[in-house]
Formats: structure tokens, sequence, C-alpha cells
């Protein structure tokens, strides 16, 4: 290619770029536009004042120049003009500025998203096995544990007492399972519990027979100051030889304790009886007050008593 041949391409672009500064001109000079187009007669004087401006400037500027920069002026050539207000426009001007509100809307998006996952995979799911674990416990499992309970003593007892105890507390059991009442399905299970391993208990009520510790004694009744309470201090031994702890209700008060060692209250008798055993030789030779067996409720005493107990003194 020549170098006429690129002077001439080049050209048109020059003179553009001309008639552009020259509108660029005009409008910073807002007062010599309002004073040289008021009328056309006075567009000759515009351009000649517009060639001094250049001239001083050391730039040459044709008269083909001039007269293209005014035009363009005059017919908003050059010119941006705001685009009217609308969704369009919010939409392009919220996308130019998402480095501002990018991070900061992906970050609250991701929060969101995680936290609405977690809600309806994770939480929701897990509440509804809870709920249904719930459903199923109450409305099978608990009574089929009352049921084996029940099996257990039914087979096990040697006395129809348990039998009926079980019964009743299997029914109640149930009854609060198919109301929905947890606490009082599990109160049954508990009692259930309960009357087994006193069925499956085996051991010997002794009378407490060791240096430094009452084998016996007496006291006054609050209520009647004319009576007197006689007991002997006992123990459970199990089949292991073992001490066993066992819940005694205190007549006193009314209280039940786990306890080892308390006092069975027995009749003068037999109080006389266990001080005379031990007083003789300082060994109690009959020291057994009675037997409790497998499958049966209550102990069987072989010596009389009267029932009643404390567990302090």
């Amino acid at each position: 290619m020549s170098t006429t041949t690129a002077t001439a391409e080049k050209a048109p672009l020059d003179e553009v770029m001309l008639a552009m500064d020259v509108v660029d001109t005009l409008r910073h000079r807002q007062d010599l536009v309002e004073r040289e187009l008021a009328g056309d007669a006075r567009q000759q004087q515009l351009i000649d004042k517009l060639r001094e401006i250049y001239r001083h400037q050391g730039i040459e500027v044709t008269d083909e120049v001039l007269i293209a920069g005014v035009k363009a002026l005059d017919e908003s050539r050059f010119a941006y003009t705001p685009p009217k207000p609308g969704l369009g426009v919010s939409l392009a001007k919220l996308y130019v500025s998402r480095r501002k509100w990018g991070p900061a809307t992906l970050a609250a998006a991701l929060v969101l998203v995680i936290g609405l996952g977690g809600y309806f995979f994770a939480w929701q799911p897990y509440q509804q096995e809870q709920v249904e674990g719930a459903r199923i416990e109450l409305s099978e499992k608990l009574p089929a544990q009352m049921d084996a309970l029940y099996q257990t003593i039914f087979e096990e007892t040697k006395v129809q007492q348990a039998v009926g105890e079980a019964e009743q507390m299997r029914t109640l059991g149930k009854t609060a399972a198919a109301e929905g009442n947890r606490a009082g399905a599990e109160q049954a299970i508990a009692s259930l519990t309960g009357l087994r391993d006193q069925l499956r208990q085996e051991y010997q009520l002794r009378v407490v027979n060791r240096e430094g510790e009452r084998s016996a004694f007496w006291r006054i009744p609050e209520v009647n100051n004319a009576a007197t309470n006689y007991y002997v201090v006992v123990e459970a031994i199990g089949t292991d030889g073992k001490p066993l702890t066992l819940p005694i209700t205190n007549e006193e008060n009314g209280k039940t304790e786990n306890v080892a060692i308390w006092g069975v209250r027995v009749p003068e008798s037999t109080y006389r009886a266990v001080e005379a055993d031990k007083r003789d030789d300082g060994i109690l030779e009959r020291n057994v007050l009675g037997l409790k067996q497998f499958g049966f409720l209550d102990l069987d005493y072989v010596v009389p008593v009267l029932g009643g107990a404390v567990t302090q003194w």
C-alpha cells in the first residue's frame, strides 16, 4: 500500500476527530454558542472566532471542519443523551455495579441455599423421623415390652397375687401409650420391672450380730406415749453371701428409703428372745428372722413380727 493511499484513508478520521473537538469546544464555551448562533447571519463570525481559537493553539482547521462541527452541535451529534429511566436501564446499572454488590449477594444466596437445603433435606426429615419413631415406640415397642415383662412374671411367679398386679400394671400402661402418654407408659414398665425383680429376689433376713452394732432396741412412739415399740435390727443377705439394699418404708414418717440395715417391729416376746440369746454368750444362735424365696413376693418369717419398720434409730 502506497503512502498516498494511507494518507487519504487517514484524513477522514482526522477530520471527524477535529469536528468532535470543535463540538467539545463549543460546549465548553456555551456563552459563545448562545451569542453567535442566534441567527444564520452570524454563523460565519462564529466560524472565524473558532478558527482564531484553534490558531492560538497552533492548530490549523479548515472551514469544512468548522462548519461540520457547528452543524454537529446543532444536530446533537457526538452528544450523549441519557436514556430514560426504566427497567432496562435499572438492570443495566445493576449489572455495571455488580462488583460492589455481587460478592455480598452471592454470600447471602449461598447462606440461604444452605439454610433451606439444611431445613428441607436434614432438619425436616430428622423431625419427621423423630415423630415417627415416637409413634412407633408408643404404639409398638413399649406395649411389646409390657407384654414381655408380664409374660415373664406370669411364668416365674408362684403366687396369683403377682399375676393380678402385673395385669393391672400392663393395662394401665397400654392405656397410657394409646393416649400418647409416654410418662405413664414408662412408669408402667418401671413398675412391671420392679415386680419381676422382687419375684426373683432370694435372701435371708438376718438379725445383725456384729460387735459395736445393736441387734435390738425399743422406743416410745410420739403418737402414743403409753406404748412401747420393740424392734430387731436386720439385714438381707443374698445367696452369694452379700448384703442387699432394699426399699424400706419408715412407719414413723412414711418415707421410703433404700437401705441395707433397718429395724423390724416385733412383739416384746421376740425382742426378749433376741436379747436373751445375745446376752448368753454375745452370739446370736438363732439369727434368721425370715426367708425370701424365688417366685414369691413376701418374706416368710420364721418368728412372730408385727410388720412395721424404721430406717433410723
